[in-house]
């Protein structure tokens, strides 16, 4: 589709620090991406600057230093840890007679390296193409031929209309095919409410130790690395917590600073199991000395995608590689848990984990003694029997039902408006 270079491992990586926060990236970070990628560094290329540079992104001086460097070490892709527009792209292109990509094409990259099931190579390709559609405008000047040769001559569609529909022709076809996969998930969904079970999310900053610590609570099998975006398509498994039953636990895709909005976009069916959670684990690798930064990253991202309401349960990982940390919950005025202390790859307080799981979810159970009349006595206790709530039950000398029951408030609620019986009249008081 491009006269575009070959692509290749060989790079030459572009760290610009602006004095503009917004534009602020940070270095390690980059080169944990590009290591990700199975890309070889040959050289890192930092400067300064106030603002980007209109034509280059970089200075020309530090444009042509690039060009230079890309000859001396036979490189065979230059990748910016910034976002560039795609006529920035064309000119360093031309410039450095090479191949050029940002921040936004590198993960867009690793993506496609890890996407594992149908649904997650649909929706990474959606990511691409959408990225793809933005770099056709003003494009590259062969897009603007009309075709030629006989039979094809006059006036008719450019190259560029040609692509620019064929692309929207493949993003329409993938949209319908993920719109069946949302469909899916929503029936998952819905059975699991019907079931009232309580689902549990694990959300945090790419490489914080997620996958790890849902593979030690469920002791399953889902692939952990040191690496970032190990994960792509979410998981789903059951776990028993005390006191409150089965909940589901979801592992899903990790978060960075700057996510690009196409792929927010694409991974919606799959970050909606995210926005549906009863509680958000909050993952966090307290080891990183840019912990609070990569916090405020996964704030920003969950207020994208609404789930900036659902409460929330902090997980500091990785104290083995703190002095002095060991596991513990913290508590706030109120008594309820925020924050455990733990290590998902030494097994290290784990039980803590549980129990202030455990306080979260029961502290939004309810309580009640019912008596239950014998009109109504078959179908509510077939129903409180399957959500596993009943405690204690004993019939009186009227034959009512005594019944002590326990679950969520939020289950309780919705089956006060299911239930054609007034339960509140059945309290006992």
């Amino acid at each position: 589709m491009f006269d575009r270079y070959e692509s290749g491992e060989q790079a030459i990586l572009v760290h610009i620090n602006f004095t503009q926060e917004g534009e602020w990236e940070d270095l390690a970070e980059f080169e944990m991406l590009v290591s990700s990628a199975g890309v070889n560094n040959l050289q890192t290329v930092t400067g300064s600057r106030q603002a980007p540079h209109a034509k280059y992104y970089v200075g020309e001086g530090k444009a042509q230093e690039i060009a230079d460097l890309v000859q001396l070490l036979d490189a065979e892709i230059i990748i910016f840890n910034h976002s560039l527009s795609p006529a920035q792209e064309r000119n360093l292109e031309q410039l450095c007679k090479c191949r050029v990509l940002d921040r936004t094409g590198l993960i867009l990259d690793i993506f496609a390296q890890r996407a594992r099931t149908h649904e997650g190579k649909l929706q990474v390709e959606l990511a691409q193409l959408r990225h793809l559609s933005t770099r056709l405008i003003r494009g590259w000047t062969h897009l603007e031929r009309q075709k030629g040769g006989i039979g094809l001559r006059g006036p008719g569609e450019t190259q560029l209309e040609t692509d620019r529909r064929l692309l929207r022709d493949r993003i329409k076809a993938i949209l319908r095919r993920l719109e069946k996969v949302a469909k899916q998930r929503e029936q998952g969904r819905r059975a699991r409410k019907r079931a009232e079970i309580p689902t549990v999310s694990l959300v945090g900053y790419t490489n914080a130790g997620k996958s790890t610590l849902f593979n030690r609570i469920t002791e399953a099998s889902v692939y952990a690395a040191d690496q970032l975006f190990a994960t792509l398509d979410p998981t789903l498994r059951k776990i028993e917590l005390e006191d409150v039953g089965l909940a589901i636990l979801a592992d899903t895709v990790g978060f960075i600073r700057h996510l690009p909005h196409d792929l927010v976009a694409a991974f919606k069916a799959t970050l909606q199991e995210t926005q549906e959670a009863d509680i958000l684990l909050h993952v966090i690798d307290a080891s990183d000395e840019r912990f609070r930064e990569n916090t405020q990253a996964v704030d920003i991202v969950l207020e994208e995608i609404d789930a900036h309401e659902i409460p929330v349960l902090l997980v500091m990982n990785k104290i083995d590689n703190m002095e002095q940390q060991s596991p513990r919950i913290e508590y706030n005025e109120e008594g309820i848990p925020t924050t455990v202390w733990v290590s998902a790859m030494e097994g290290l307080g784990l039980d803590l984990l549980f129990q202030a799981l455990t306080e979260r979810l029961a502290s939004q159970m309810v309580e009640y003694s019912l008596s239950i009349p014998p009109l109504y006595q078959g179908r509510l206790r077939s129903v409180f029997f399957n959500m596993k709530s009943i405690r204690q039950e004993a019939y009186d000398s009227e034959g009512n039902l005594l019944i002590d029951i326990r679950m969520q408030q939020a289950d309780w609620a919705r089956l006060q408006k299911r239930e054609e019986a007034q339960l509140d009249d059945f309290i006992v008081s």
